[in-house]
């Protein structure tokens, strides 16, 4: 006789030998499922990976768990865990029965069930014992835990759950204790850069202003470049020393080299010349000295003395 079973409910095994059978119809575009079982101890975490039972795992070391592939019936399709409960190491608790969808969420998948058997000593199986319809609730599930096999006294019971993730079977793995290695950063598709949230998005304005101002900044074109500052010292310069054609005075007839003006000498006193000069003539550049009436040539050479 098989058993109608709901969530939370659950029933005394009188057999140490099961087999769940974890049931679904397939369609376009459902995702396919994968069966699996985690061996938990008192704690509710496992003791090792090794107590992890999947397709790439599918046999635990004790040989009392055991992954069968998936395979088609008239009915859809059907992936199994056999377990020996008499064979199960005495630290594990309970065996938890899990289900994980690839390439979708359980809400496309239809008609998903758990169906356990008693299994003889040949390996055979006659009517299911219990039958359990499972439902996701939130419809975002990608992992379920179908139902559970515990320890109660010296005999094992089971019990419906139905209890949805929305992780994956990799989130369903690591919340008991299995160690999953990361997989590596795949490049975001337009669709999955499109769907950032506003947080996440950043505008090309928001990303220049949160780039790292350079150690230098750029020069700019000749026409925006500011002339420097010049400011005056609170000191005289130092006159530069004379040179020596300076020194030794001007040639013949020359005109005598008016007194060094500008930035750093002693600025000569400004006076107006004493004539006016008519009409006319070169003017006189204004604020120089008058030649003096009293200067003499100094002592020519010899190629410029009279024979």
């Amino acid at each position: 006789m098989t058993h109608a079973m709901v969530k939370g409910s659950n029933i005394q095994l009188e057999t140490v030998a099961v087999r769940a059978v974890l049931c679904w119809n397939p369609g376009s575009g459902a995702p396919d499922v994968d069966a699996s079982a985690l061996l938990l101890g008192e704690s509710g975490r496992v003791a090792s990976d090794e107590d992890f039972v999947f397709y790439n795992q599918p046999r635990h070391p004790s040989g009392a768990v055991r992954h069968v592939a998936k395979e088609q019936q008239q009915d859809g399709m059907r992936e199994s865990v056999e377990a020996d409960l008499g064979s199960v190491a005495p630290h594990v608790d309970r065996v938890l029965l899990a289900a994980s969808s690839d390439g979708g969420t359980f809400a496309d998948v239809r008609q998903l069930r758990l169906l356990l058997y008693a299994v003889d000593e040949q390996g055979a199986a006659g009517e299911p014992l219990v039958r359990f319809e499972i439902e996701p609730e939130t419809g975002a599930e990608t992992a379920m835990i179908c139902g559970e096999l515990y320890r109660r006294g010296t005999g094992w019971k089971f019990r419906a759950l139905g209890q949805g993730f929305d992780t994956g079977l990799v989130g369903l793995a690591t919340q008991y204790g299995i160690t999953v290695e990361e997989a590596a950063s795949e490049p975001q598709t337009p669709a999955q850069a499109q769907a950032q949230t506003p947080a996440q998005a950043q505008t090309p304005t928001q990303a220049q202003a949160q780039a790292p101002a350079p150690a230098q900044p750029p020069a700019a074109d000749d026409a925006t470049v500011a002339a420097p500052a010049v400011t005056e010292p609170d000191f005289p310069l130092a006159a530069p020393a004379p040179s020596p054609i300076a020194a030794a005075g001007p040639g013949p007839g020359a005109a005598p080299a008016p007194a060094p003006s500008g930035y750093g000498y002693p600025q000569a006193p400004q006076q107006p010349p004493a004539t006016r000069p008519a009409y006319g003539y070169p003017q006189p550049a204004y604020g120089y000295p008058q030649p003096d009436p009293d200067f003499t040539l100094p002592p020519q050479g010899p190629q410029f003395q009279e024979r």
